[in-house]
């Protein structure tokens, strides 16, 4: 099984750290793929196969493609809520004063600029909400760092440096 492009058998099971908002969003995407686009899918193949010769038929090509791009998502997502475990703020209690998946981060720019981020695992990601990857320029650079310390983030955008000013659980 493959998520995110990384190769895994079972014995080795990455566990993956998911708000209960990330959880509930994939598990709501798998549901619709299970229940209307899978549908879709195989109304799509059905009615370009009724229309004629499938050996030339780029419909048909493209209704196959459609659901093959479909049920290798609701595998995907099944994989991924298998092996999720949900953040709580319980399991953040554990909090070592360091950046993790769960935290929240106040960063001062050199400028004076403060952002906030929550750090969360790839699968949930979305900056415009302020929810960062621990894989992504920012967040590589955040993890592990305590309050106080400097970290210099080197992006597409240029390199820029922050102060850590605050971390809390994402529950604070």
């Amino acid at each position: 099984m493959s998520i995110g492009g990384q190769s895994e058998t079972n014995s080795e099971r990455k566990v993956v750290r998911l708000t209960p908002q990330g959880y509930a969003k994939n598990k709501e995407r798998l549901d619709y793929l299970r229940n209307v686009k899978r549908r879709e899918a195989a109304d799509y193949v059905h009615e370009a196969k009724e229309a004629g010769d499938i050996s030339e038929s780029s419909a048909y090509e493209d209704a196959k493609n459609e659901q093959a791009k479909v049920e290798g998502e609701i595998i995907e997502l099944e994989h991924l809520l298998a092996v999720a475990e949900v953040i709580t703020p319980e399991s953040l209690d554990r909090h070592d004063g360091t950046v993790r998946i769960g935290m929240k981060v106040e960063l001062e720019s050199e400028s004076g600029a403060k952002r906030v981020f929550k750090i969360v695992e790839t699968y949930e990601a979305d900056p415009k909400s302020g929810l960062i990857s621990d894989q992504s320029p920012v967040g590589k650079a955040l993890m592990g760092h305590k309050e106080g310390d400097e970290v210099t983030v080197t992006t597409p955008g240029g390199v820029t440096a922050y102060t850590i000013l605050s971390i809390t659980t994402m529950y604070e």
